[in-house]
């Protein structure tokens, strides 16, 4: 604070991000959490700022809910919670807010005992309604985190399409402290993979989820993750949709932008070594192209530094070589992701007509 009496800090905690405040004389007064409506709902607070008071603090909170609206929290002389106010409400299009779902945090057991956190999103229950399709989204990064943030596709996809989405965040995702970060770097890359095979096993045990109809689906890292699990799991999904996915991480590395290539040989391996070559070059989706047998979606920005355009050309032609099916979107004026609305709004519009063809 101004006054040097108070530090403000969040902590992520699997995913959300809590508020704290510490008096610098008493320590931890605990979490502060947004409270609206009778209950603490957990989501992410960011941008924190004080007044130059040191009596008050505002901050940005977003929960799987509600898109980010800023708070001012009041404290009293000893810096414990006094009131809370909420001076922005972020408008949905006219939608009631109850309406939408939060997820779940659950944790299932891999193929090594490591139990692996992951956000489940079940669609509103329909009268008619029997066990839910399965979309499993995967991050990318490899470092990145899946965390409870508004998200308004998933939204849509859960009540319209009816389907239930889990977001994994499997070995290497960050958030969970070094070791965790480190436990798919070079050679222990598939064991990510693995962490979806035992993924699909724990929705196999749920009596609500319908293990019969899952899509896997991701961007970037999160792409090789959907064409690796089509490799390995193919017989237990229907079909994976993917962005600006790595399809061979030899080809990956040479062809990256020169900039990002050494930071990402720490993570993936350096292709140079003849030995770590040929270990990429094996587990590379290009490689098992063959055996992706269900229908894939890729989508591509063309000017793409990270994950260049030859990526998605190769797998898509691949696919289509084997007489399989591969929708295919290139997008002349993006880069890695597509950022301008019309773009996303047709990539987002591309996905549900595709789980709708193949998925439902």
């Amino acid at each position: 604070s101004p006054t040097g009496s108070a530090v403000a800090f969040t902590v992520n905690e699997d995913g959300y991000a809590d508020l704290y405040v510490m008096d610098t004389s008493e320590g931890f007064e605990g979490p502060v959490r947004v409270v609206r409506r009778g209950a603490a709902l957990r989501g992410i607070t960011s941008g924190i700022e004080w007044h130059s008071s040191g009596s008050c603090l505002a901050f940005t909170h977003r929960t799987p809910k509600s898109p980010g609206d800023v708070y001012v929290q009041y404290f009293d002389e000893r810096m414990r919670p006094t009131a809370l106010e909420q001076w922005t409400d972020s408008e949905v299009g006219g939608l009631d807010k109850r309406s939408f779902v939060s997820p779940s945090l659950v944790r299932y057991a891999s193929f090594d005992g490591r139990r692996i956190p992951a956000f489940v999103y079940r669609p509103p229950q329909r009268d008619d309604a029997g066990p839910s399709p399965v979309i499993i989204h995967i991050h990318g990064g490899p470092e990145g985190q899946s965390r409870p943030g508004f998200n308004p596709r998933y939204q849509y996809l859960l009540r319209q399409l009816g389907v239930a989405i889990i977001d994994p965040n499997v070995r290497g995702s960050s958030g969970y402290g070094k070791r965790w970060l480190a436990l798919d770097n070079g050679k222990l890359r598939e064991d990510s993979v693995k962490d979806i095979g035992a993924l699909l096993d724990w929705v196999d045990a749920q009596d609500d989820l319908d293990s019969s109809r899952v899509a896997v689906w991701g961007g970037s890292y999160g792409g090789y993750m959907v064409l690796a699990a089509l490799i390995h799991y193919g017989d237990r999904l229907r079909c994976g949709a993917e962005m600006v996915g790595i399809s061979n991480f030899v080809t990956f590395l040479k062809n990256t932008q020169s900039y990002r290539r050494d930071l990402r040989r720490v993570e993936y391996g350096d292709e140079r070594d003849a030995d770590m070559a040929a270990f990429l070059q094996a587990i590379s989706p290009t490689t098992h192209a063959h055996r992706i047998q269900r229908p894939l979606l890729i989508a591509q920005g063309a000017n793409d530094p990270r994950v260049p355009l030859s990526e998605s050309e190769q797998i898509r032609d691949a696919v289509r070589a084997n007489g399989r099916t591969a929708w295919y979107i290139v997008a002349a004026d993006e880069g890695h992701g597509f950022r301008k609305k019309a773009n996303a709004t047709f990539w987002h519009a591309s996905c549900a007509l595709f789980f709708k063809t193949h998925l439902l």
